[in-house]
């Protein structure tokens, strides 16, 4: 098979990587139920919390097939069906190469009140979101602009709760023990803008120490500044307040389906549809924050504003500081290669 065009212009490029040492390597099992989570509803025809590319007739049956193996599979089961019921393609977009970036879900102290260290409120999803046209933007909803209309969910600390707007969930500790979870709702419509950016454009941290932790520690010590840029970043996420019944599950992804740690990932939802399985290749941080191999197969399960592009992938590295820690260290290329269909056009 010829190289073919696909998304933005990209060029799909026939692989041998089913018959490689790193495809030979992977757990296709851990894949296998990955991509379970999701085939589970696109099978039902489930709604997605963010609607994306429409699924392709091949991979709602490759879903359906995926389904009825999930009581016997084994790791050469699992093997075996992506082999069968995909062909590979590497994506070589039009300028550059994959690049890969990180995200995780924090796990932050909370308040069902306002406080000294819980002085924000995260906000559920206001009623006429759709029907007014433009939705105020992030400085003027901080100033006020949504007051008094009990969109009150539970109350964080400032630069916690931006962070769980980028991140699009979290992980909450209540002061009486519980656990609670934030799950993305919606948002305001507006564009993102990376803060980190902004810090580095101003010579206020140089653009090679720029890491999560980085910013947040700087966001810290200059509170007058951090209210400013963070508010240079127009767009605002709502989110819907949730029970946390099972703390080993992951949050749920833009496509309904939990996530799972080195599995998930979000896409550009204009250029794949969710439950697109990909092979990733790269050097990323590991727990120890050196750069090491990493390969394997993800999952499209998420999407997110900054993340466009057809070789554009952030992976989801799991809850809480550790995993944090190990996304925000990563800016690095890569090698992506798609699984499409093999009934595909």
């Amino acid at each position: 098979m010829r190289p073919r065009t696909g998304p933005a212009g990209a060029r799909l490029i026939p692989s041998d990587l089913f018959a490689g040492s790193a495809w030979a390597a992977d757990d296709h099992l851990a894949a296998f139920r990955t991509f379970l989570l999701t085939a589970e509803r696109i099978a039902d025809d489930a709604p997605a919390v963010r609607s994306g590319r429409a699924t392709r007739p091949a991979l709602a049956a490759a879903c359906r097939e995926a389904l009825s193996l999930r009581r016997t599979a084994d790791a050469a089961t699992a093997r075996r069906f992506f082999e069968r019921r995909f062909r590979p393609v590497r994506i070589e977009p039009r300028e550059g190469s994959a690049f890969f970036t990180g995200y995780y879900e924090p796990e932050i102290a909370a308040s069902p009140v306002r406080s000294p260290a819980c002085p924000v409120a995260a906000l559920g999803l206001p009623d006429d979101l759709v029907r007014i046209a433009p939705f105020p933007d992030r400085a003027a909803i901080e100033a006020g602009a949504l007051d008094g209309r009990g969109l009150e969910l539970v109350w964080l600390d400032r630069i916690e709760l931006f962070f769980a707007q980028v991140q699009g969930s979290a992980r909450l500790r209540m002061p009486d023990g519980r656990r609670m979870r934030l799950a993305y709702a919606g948002r305001n419509g507006r564009p993102y803008r990376a803060i980190g950016r902004i810090v580095v454009e101003e010579g206020h941290v140089p653009l090679a120490e720029m890491t999560m932790d980085r910013l947040k520690t700087w966001l810290r010590a200059h509170p007058g500044d951090a209210d400013r840029i963070m508010r240079m970043n127009p767009s605002y996420v709502f989110f819907e307040l949730l029970p946390d019944p099972d703390p080993a599950r992951g949050p749920t992804g833009a496509a309904g389906a939990a996530l799972t740690p080195m599995r998930s990932i979000a896409v550009d939802r204009t250029a794949w549809s969710y439950g697109t399985p990909f092979f990733a290749e790269a050097r990323l941080p590991d727990p120890s924050g050196v750069d090491a191999a990493f390969c394997g197969l993800i999952v499209a399960q998420d999407t997110g504003t900054a993340i466009v592009g057809p070789a554009r992938v952030d992976l989801f590295f799991g809850t809480g500081d550790a995993a944090g820690a190990r996304a925000g260290l990563v800016r690095h290329p890569g090698t992506l290669t798609a699984l499409l269909p093999r009934s595909a056009s």
